[in-house]
């Protein structure tokens, strides 16, 4: 149905020189009903099922805050009146209850050779040593050249962020003169957009590359579409149907899947070309790699516990005993633990990268406190008293057994009942001790006593 100020307008239009065209695409009206209003007929609107209704739904559509599903509902609790939820939403629209947000056309951004490249991450659900996880995603890509380089990282700090960077610009080959990032904490110490400070160690990082991080305005995702757009690519291409078992070796299949998949692939919007041949016009114009890279590391200091480790990330590092309660120095990379004394390695390790209370202890650190079951040390005393006889030496088997360590104390106390007594005398003893199981040495003492006086003494009492 059309209103009367809609047909005050056709007419008002039409009277100022406008085509009946115009007019039409201008009211969003048909033109066969501008020509009958400009002709003086009256148009019959067909009236509609719900038309009763319409003042109802005005009245509710504040308090029920614009929910059409909870203005069906008091329709039919209070009114009774059952309407589909499509000819509410029609209502609503031919309305014009709710504002219409219209979509503005985005701009484009277009860079020269080496003048800027985007960093961003993303979080991604993946399967790493049979287990769903969720990683975080670091990409960055060169702004004309569209050259991606993709890691992952259990957590994304400033010290994952250098560790990234650094591997992005030497895969890179270079950096550009600028990069733009989000306003996250990992880079930015405070501020937003074009206020944003740098935190200081950034900030020197990106001078050891020659480059300059920018924060785009809050909001304003375009401004990093680049990098933006390929991590639904990533997630639906690199990480589809794939699992791993680690993190090296996810980060060793990303880098291999940016060679051979991501850069490779021609691109629309480079003119059919691809970034790994856009990438060979744009190098020359990227910022050299200094000669040398600092190797990036977090260091602390530690004191080694009286057990003869070293926590890093509630992770436990063996180091030689002989440092025990000493301080050290601990170098943490991605993925090794360094472990230093007066300036000297004492301890190397590979890193629990997200693991929580684990522990490494190399080989040599920590020798045996306690001998082994079963591996007993056999002292002088035992090698003096074997091979005598098979009775002495099954004595001595069935003493050790039934003797905690190496038994030296009493085979020494064995051997000396060996040297003291007659040979005879001592044999009969032990083979009777065999017999019944006697290891009490005292007990043995005055069993030899007895072959002794019965031998070598008359003690019958006299008649």
């Amino acid at each position: 149905m059309i209103t009367p100020e809609k047909r005050q307008s056709i007419v008002s239009l039409h009277r100022s020189g406008c085509t009946i065209r115009h007019i039409s695409r201008l009211l969003k009206v048909s033109r066969n009903t501008v020509r009958r209003v400009i002709n003086g007929r009256q148009i019959k609107a067909k009236a509609g099922k719900y038309e009763p209704i319409e003042a109802v739904v005005q009245k509710l559509f504040g308090p029920c805050k614009q929910n059409v599903v909870r203005i069906q509902q008091v329709l039919h609790e209070q009114y009774g009146r059952q309407v589909p939820y499509s000819s509410l939403t029609r209502m609503v629209r031919a309305l014009e209850l709710r504002e219409q947000k219209r979509t503005k056309r985005a701009g484009t951004y277009a860079f020269a050779p080496g003048e800027e490249m985007q960093h961003d991450t993303s979080p991604h659900p993946l399967i790493l040593d049979g287990k769903k996880i969720t990683a975080q995603c670091a990409s960055l890509t060169l702004g004309y050249s569209r050259k991606i380089f993709v890691q992952y990282y259990p957590r994304f700090t400033r010290f994952e962020a250098r560790v990234f960077l650094t591997e992005a610009f030497k895969y890179m080959e270079g950096a550009c003169r600028r990069c733009v990032i989000d306003n996250t904490s990992v880079i930015i110490a405070h501020g937003s957009g074009s206020d944003a400070t740098m935190a200081p160690e950034m900030a020197a990082f990106g001078r050891i590359f020659n480059t300059t991080f920018i924060a785009h305005r809050i909001k304003d995702h375009d401004r990093k579409a680049k990098v933006e757009r390929n991590f639904r690519y990533i997630e639906n291409n690199f990480l589809a149907g794939r699992t791993f078992t680690g993190w090296n070796e996810l980060n060793r299949r990303a880098i291999k899947w940016c060679d051979t998949v991501a850069n490779p692939k021609p691109k629309r919007s480079l003119g059919r070309m691809s970034p790994d041949a856009v990438y060979v016009m744009e190098k020359p114009h990227l910022s050299a790699l200094p000669p040398h890279i600092p190797p990036v590391y977090k260091a602390a200091v530690r004191v080694v516990d009286m057990s003869g480790f070293v926590t890093v990330d509630t992770n436990r590092y063996s180091v030689p005993e002989r440092f025990c309660g000493q301080k050290v120095e601990v170098l943490k990379s991605f993925d090794r633990i360094e472990v230093y004394r007066n300036h000297r390695s004492i301890a190397d390790h590979p890193r629990l990268i997200d693991k929580r209370d684990g522990k490494i202890t190399a080989k040599g650190h920590h020798p045996p406190i306690h001998r082994l079951k079963g591996k007993k040390l056999c002292s002088d005393e035992q090698r003096a008293l074997m091979g005598c006889c098979p009775s002495l030496d099954r004595y001595v088997a069935g003493l050790k057994k039934r003797t905690r360590g190496i038994g030296r104390r009493k085979l020494k106390t064995l051997l000396e009942l060996k040297r003291t007594y007659p040979a005879d005398a001592f044999r009969k003893a032990i083979e009777q001790a065999l017999k019944y199981g006697l290891y009490d040495l005292v007990r043995l003492e005055n069993l030899i006593l007895t072959f002794v006086a019965g031998d070598f003494f008359d003690l019958a009492p006299d008649e």
